[in-house]
């Protein structure tokens, strides 16, 4: 037997299920916009995990109010996402810097490396650069 939810219930449900798709579709207007790798990464990462963390809490608020008991397994899939999404942004950023590195394109002005920067002598090339 299905129980419906409350209609208070599904006001709320709604209410954060449109937020959650306004705010993955700044995030897809984000990608568009922008010019650069860096920053289409931003939007992507910021508002596509608060649209993931609205969408738990409206499965949170929904199967409790269905279950007549507080629901907690959709909590795993944010936490998750939380771990795995801003470790994924940094190995993201971290492929294009290098990458550009590499291309020594001017345009890209991408900053040297950190082993560069802390150094106040001048470091000698290897031999396998000259």
């Amino acid at each position: 037997m299905i129980i419906a939810a409350p209609l208070w219930v599904e006001i709320i449900v709604g209410v954060l299920l449109v937020v959650s798709g306004l705010f993955t579709l700044s995030s897809a207007i984000g990608i568009v916009r922008f010019q650069g790798f860096f920053q289409r990464m931003h939007p992507t990462a910021l508002a596509y995990s608060f649209s993931a963390w609205l969408v738990t809490l409206a499965s949170i608020v929904y199967f409790s109010a269905v279950d007549f008991s507080l629901t907690l397994h959709p909590w795993l899939i944010i936490i998750f996402l939380s771990i795995t999404v801003p470790v994924t942004t940094i190995f993201l950023a971290r492929t294009d810097l290098f990458r550009n590195r590499i291309a020594k394109q001017p345009e890209a002005q991408v900053p040297p490396p950190l082993s560069e920067m802390a150094s106040p002598l001048p470091r000698k090339k290897p031999a396998h650069l000259d």
